[in-house]
């Protein structure tokens, strides 16, 4: 059975892929990362992570056309699936109940 369980780094990888739409390969993955959620993810990261994701059954891929820019190699490109999509609502979901004990504490002055 497949492990279906979300890490953190995995759930940055799933909300940049979903973000990016039809643009969503390795690099701009890696810079949507480190731009929006202000943190380095080495490509190596990246990719495992994106392995990860993709035997789980959160992303699918497929390879592009060849380009001479990229010296006739092909761009992997990534989709969220419905799973995936499910999987990174139900995290968002136990973040906020988390946040919502959190600012239920007085002691915490987050109120």
């Amino acid at each position: 059975m497949k492990q279906r369980h979300l890490g953190e780094f995995e759930e940055l990888v799933l909300l940049a892929v979903g973000g990016l739409g039809e643009e969503a390969y390795a690099v701009p993955i890696q810079q949507r990362i480190e731009e929006r959620a202000a943190r380095a993810a080495t490509m190596g990261a990246v990719y495992a992570a994106l392995d990860r994701l993709e035997y789980k059954g959160f992303l699918v891929s497929c390879l592009g056309e060849a380009t001479r820019q990229r010296g006739g190699k092909r761009k992997r490109f990534y989709e969220v699936t419905g799973a995936g999509l499910a999987a990174a609502s139900a995290m968002r979901h136990a973040r906020e109940r988390m946040w919502d004990g959190i600012e239920r504490q007085p002691s915490l002055g987050l109120e």
